[in-house]
């Protein structure tokens, strides 16, 4: 219950917010959406304008500690805790 992303306009106009049930340790606003990890190991991506998940979160299996996503957003580059980099290609499966 402590957990939630609240969604402002640039003038201070609340939008909205979700309550999250995985306490968020890193998070990348990129285009139209925003890619969050969790220390409870997943990885969401969410519409930026509705905070709705645009698919299901990924499981890494350990916390995660930091995210950057390429500058042509072609793949999400997730830091585990145990000090491994995973690559996580973004697009239909024919694209990646």
């Amino acid at each position: 219950d402590k957990n939630a992303l609240h969604l402002y306009s640039v003038n201070g106009k609340y939008l909205g917010s979700e309550t999250l049930k995985e306490e968020v340790s890193d998070m990348c606003v990129t285009g139209e959406y925003i890619v969050m990890g969790s220390l409870q190991g997943f990885l969401s991506i969410r519409d930026l304008y509705s905070l709705n998940l645009s698919v299901s979160p990924l499981a890494m299996r350990l916390p995660i500690h930091c995210i950057s996503v390429t500058k042509e957003y072609s793949h999400i580059l997730v830091g585990l805790e145990d000090g491994k980099l995973i690559i996580v290609g973004v697009g239909k499966p024919a694209e990646v």
